[in-house]
């Protein structure tokens, strides 16, 4: 089975602190994250500055008077951290990977020299955006929370007219709300989309547990992305409605569990099991006396453990033949 790859999405979860995204790429690197994202984005090419938060962002008591600009402008990476991030991911071999909010921001694509881009939900109707991602031809990863089919469409069409090879666009399925409630998962969409749009997809997961991304892996998400934090109770709008480091590391761990109990799609004996079959399968062997030269019949014959013998599954075309000696009670034939 293809590798699921699995993106730790620190996100804002760095809360503007580069020795806090540092330590982000650390745990998420040793417990086995193939990448690491974040978000690269500057508030004031964002939103407007009178902007109010989402009902999810107003967690934390402390701040319910900031709006989403101000929250936001105090979460941006500054320049200056983005080269330093991407080294500290090659120096602990994991992915470095942003999520692009504005055009503006795609300069550290080429600066970085990545090979794959992150476009959000929010910004999967944004065809300014998107026709320049396009341009790049890279990979895409494509999430898309809060659209239709129709929407995830057009999207992948904008990429596709400006340059992106469609073999190279992963749509995520995704819901927004933080976090999102088992019932409104519905993971048989990103099946639908695969199938709709012949693409490939994955799934970005905004649930509590982790529970929703296991399944998803069982229905052939290439990709899996989950929100990761150094610790839940950090002031921040996404902390919350992370995983914990050891929530992470379980993540991890039964997702590539889920892998090998996939498996692959041909059906055989398995090497574990071959030295079981002699003792779980039947051979012929006779029901009651036999003498030679008598035929075999349904009365005489019968099929017992162990498989040692004449496989039961011969025990039609052995009715009429002939014994070649003589056979007792629960003899194999």
């Amino acid at each position: 089975m293809k590798k699921t790859k699995i993106i730790a999405e620190a996100g804002v979860n760095h809360n503007g602190q580069l020795n806090l995204a540092k330590k982000l790429i650390y745990q998420a690197a040793k417990l086995g994250a193939d990448y690491i994202k974040f978000q690269s984005f500057k508030a004031d090419k964002l939103l407007k500055k009178d902007t109010k938060k989402a009902n999810y962002q107003i967690k934390n008591k402390k701040r319910e008077n900031e709006n989403q600009y101000t929250m936001l402008k105090k979460l941006e990476l500054k320049d200056k951290h983005y080269k330093i991030l991407f080294n500290y991911c090659k120096k602990y071999k994991i992915k470095f990977l942003l999520s692009f909010f504005d055009i503006d921001s795609l300069v550290w694509v080429k600066k970085l020299r990545l090979k794959e881009i992150k476009i959000p939900s929010g910004e999967i109707n944004n065809m300014l955006l998107l026709n320049e991602v396009g341009k790049l031809k890279k990979k895409v990863i494509l999430s898309s929370g809060i659209s239709s089919l129709l929407e995830i469409r057009n999207a992948v069409k904008m990429l596709i007219k400006s340059g992106t090879k469609k073999k190279n666009i992963t749509v995520l399925h995704c819901n927004t709300e933080y976090p999102t409630p088992l019932n409104d998962v519905n993971l048989r969409a990103m099946v639908e989309i695969k199938k709709k749009l012949n693409i490939s997809v994955g799934y970005s997961d905004h649930t509590p547990g982790i529970e929703a991304s296991i399944s998803a892996v069982s229905l052939g998400a290439e990709i899996i992305e989950k929100h990761f934090t150094i610790n839940p109770n950090f002031i921040g709008p996404d902390h919350s409605s992370s995983l914990s480091l050891a929530q992470l590391g379980n993540l991890i761990k039964l997702i590539r569990n889920t892998e090998l109990i996939l498996g692959k799609k041909n059906k055989k004996p398995s090497k574990s099991e071959k030295k079981n079959k002699i003792f779980v399968r039947k051979s012929i062997v006779a029901k009651k006396n036999i003498d030679k030269g008598e035929k075999f019949s349904r009365e005489n014959l019968t099929v017992l453990r162990p498989g040692t013998g004449i496989s039961a599954d011969k025990f039609f075309l052995m009715i009429g033949k002939k014994a070649k000696k003589r056979y007792l009670p629960g003899d194999i034939i």
